[in-house]
């Protein structure tokens, strides 16, 4: 492969995964098709094949680069804060934050997530990769509980199902009705309570925050 075209092919990549994620949140997944998030990316079919072999795939390379994001930017912002000042209160802070683009995903993963319930083959590569996000953060989650001075006492993949269930759920209702249920409300209101509930303070010795 050329030298040039090499270069290119990382750029061309993120000009359709920008596409794709506004055309899926504008048209949804299904109705959305190749050709319209290639004319919105400014790229032929051509381009899109020599990425994608299909929709599906592009939105499971969507799925990975918004997880990688997530977490990358939860655990930049835990790591900011000092362990001395690191409380159960201040992790929350940072688990409950949604971002304003954080809704056009929403769209997107919902509708996606109800197609694979109806097609098992979906179904099955669409669980791939959640459980690498769930792996991901079990383990911020045990990270950041142990430098806030606590262990967990429950399955960390099992609680990182719920976290997950508390955040889709939540955030169907904030966009339903964003007056009375701003997102990650009800994160800021239970989480605590809920950390607390399924982790104990650390008894080895080492120093948590003062």
């Amino acid at each position: 492969m050329p030298k040039g075209v090499t270069r290119r092919r990382p750029r061309t990549r993120a000009a359709l995964l920008r596409a794709a994620l506004e055309t899926f949140a504008e048209q949804g997944f299904r109705a959305a098709s190749i050709e319209q998030i290639c004319e919105r990316a400014g790229f032929t079919r051509g381009a899109f094949y020599s990425n994608f072999s299909s929709k599906e795939e592009l939105f499971l390379a969507l799925f990975d680069e918004h997880s990688e994001r997530i977490v990358r930017r939860i655990t930049e912002l835990v790591d900011s804060i000092a362990t001395e000042d690191l409380t159960l209160q201040g992790l929350v802070e940072v688990l409950s934050d949604v971002e304003p683009a954080e809704r056009d995903w929403y769209l997107v993963t919902t509708e996606f997530t109800l197609h694979a319930i109806r097609d098992p083959q979906a179904a099955w590569v669409l669980a791939r990769h959640d459980a690498r996000l769930r792996a991901e953060i079990a383990r911020c989650l045990r990270e950041h509980l142990d430098r806030a001075g606590r262990t967990l006492t429950v399955d960390a993949d099992e609680l990182a199902r719920l976290l997950i269930a508390v955040r889709e759920g939540g955030l169907a209702q904030s966009y339903v009705e964003p007056d009375e249920l701003p997102p990650g409300q009800l994160e800021r209101r239970f989480l605590a309570i809920l950390l607390t509930a399924v982790s104990a303070e650390r008894t080895d010795g080492r120093p948590g925050p003062g």
